[in-house]
């Protein structure tokens, strides 16, 4: 490639690449979200969290069966590979879970739950937030809707994500405000994980035709063996359908815009 052609390449780009960057600074930025939180009771925090985790869930459930699976289908031609693809993301997670003893658990609710605690919950986090970054990244790539869509089901699981790891640092031990900046260190992890997308996703030949699955693998696996995990443990009548109504209403907000990008 030229230099002239260099130059035409990455000024056509820099609109793709602003929404990219830009979408995973604000999502990193979610981690300072536990400053709004420092004068709540843990009681308090667990309500609010209740929530969040079942809206979480359905915009994950809904951007991975009404933006994803269907783009991918499009663009692969429905080739099995797809397939293959999103069983990949499910398994991948599954044992990024096993071999760092990460949970998605957002509701500490005391010394016998089984929490990674401190320095392992860290580890667990900054690696997550990496693959954040480069799912955000991966979905801009492909079309800035698709980006969009990605952005909110991941904003949507990062608050009661971020919310949680804050509650867990400070039950490990650790004082508010060094939880606090801790859990942003880890968040800008994402930014080398947008930062491997762009750099190695246009060399690669079908990117689009694995990262789309396997991003709606992970997001299947997160709201199916985390998150909704979390709400059965919830078994009283009218909270469990109020976590209905905020399942169906976090994959109503991905169904409304599925209508608005068409």
């Amino acid at each position: 490639m030229t230099k002239g052609a260099k130059k035409s390449y990455y000024s056509s780009n820099m609109g793709i690449y602003s929404y990219i960057f830009g979408s995973v600074i604000f999502v990193s930025a979610l981690s300072l979200i536990g400053v709004f939180f420092l004068s709540l009771s843990s009681e308090l925090l667990k309500k609010l969290i209740f929530f969040l985790v079942s809206l979480s869930a359905g915009a994950l459930i809904g951007d991975s069966f009404l933006h994803l699976l269907p783009e991918a289908a499009e663009t692969s031609n429905g080739r099995l590979g797809i397939w293959l693809w999103l069983i990949g993301g499910i398994i991948v997670f599954f044992i990024l879970e096993k071999i760092i003893h990460w949970r998605h658990c957002h509701v500490p609710t005391g010394p016998d739950h089984p929490h990674p605690l401190g320095m392992m919950n860290l580890v667990g986090d900054a690696l997550h937030n990496f693959f954040d970054g480069v799912v955000i990244a991966g979905s801009f790539l492909i079309n800035i809707p698709l980006g969009l869509t990605t952005l909110i089901a991941v904003i949507a699981h990062e608050v009661p994500h971020e919310i949680g790891n804050f509650g867990i640092l400070v039950y490990a031990g650790y004082s508010r405000g060094r939880a606090l900046l801790l859990n942003f260190f880890t968040a800008l992890t994402a930014l080398l994980g947008a930062l491997a997308a762009v750099l190695a996703g246009p060399k690669i030949n079908g990117f689009a035709d694995f990262i789309i699955p396997f991003t709606a693998g992970g997001f299947i696996y997160i709201a199916s063996a985390d998150l909704i995990p979390e709400m059965k443990k919830e078994t009283g009548g009218f909270k469990s359908f109020l976590q209905l109504l905020c399942i169906l209403a976090g994959v109503g907000l991905m169904l409304l815009l599925k209508l608005a990008f068409e």
